[in-house]
C-alpha cells in the first residue's frame, strides 16, 4: 500500500513539475481569442532584432513586457508547484519517521521507512533542481542578446 502511494505521489509530482509549464503556456495562449489582424499586427520583427516593437511601435507586441508577464506566470506556477511538492515530501518524511519509530525492530518495516525517507529526499532534490533550471532558463531567455 505504501509503495503504491509513494509511486503515485512520485508520478504526480514528476508530471506536475515537467508538464506544468506546458499547461500554463497553453492556458495563457487559449485565454484570449485572436483574429488574423491581431496576429499580423503583433508579429515580432525577429529577423532584424526589433523584439521590443509592437503594433505602431508602442512596444505592446511580443516584446519585453509580454516576455516579463509570461516569465512571471511560469515562475509563479513553478513556485506554487514546488511548495506543494515540498510539503508533500515533508509529510512523507514525517510518516516515514513514525513508521521507523513504530517498526518494533522488524527489518522489513525499517527498510520500508528508510526507503520512504530516501525517496522523499530525492523528491526534494528534484524540486530544487527544477527551480534552478527554470529560473536559469527564464533569466537567459529574458536577457538574451538580439545580435
Amino acid at each position: 500500500m505504501i509503495k503504491k502511494l509513494k509511486l503515485i505521489i512520485l508520478s504526480l509530482s514528476s508530471l506536475i513539475m515537467f508538464a506544468g509549464p506546458l499547461a500554463a503556456t497553453s492556458v495563457v495562449s487559449a485565454a484570449t481569442p485572436i483574429n488574423q489582424t491581431q496576429i499580423n499586427g503583433n508579429l515580432c520583427a525577429g529577423s532584424n532584432g526589433q523584439f521590443d516593437q509592437g503594433v505602431n511601435g508602442n512596444g505592446s507586441g511580443c516584446g519585453a513586457e509580454a516576455n516579463t508577464k509570461v516569465n512571471g506566470l511560469i515562475s509563479t506556477i513553478i513556485n506554487i508547484l514546488s511548495v506543494i511538492v515540498g510539503v508533500i515530501a515533508v509529510i512523507m518524511i514525517i510518516i516515514a519517521g513514525l513508521k521507523y519509530v513504530t517498526s518494533g525492530g522488524s527489518d522489513e518495516a525499517v527498510k520500508s521507512a528508510k526507503n520512504t525517507i530516501l525517496y522523499a529526499i530525492i523528491g526534494l532534490v528534484i524540486v530544487a533542481l527544477a527551480q534552478i533550471i527554470v529560473h536559469f532558463v527564464l533569466n537567459h531567455t529574458t536577457t538574451g542578446s538580439t545580435t
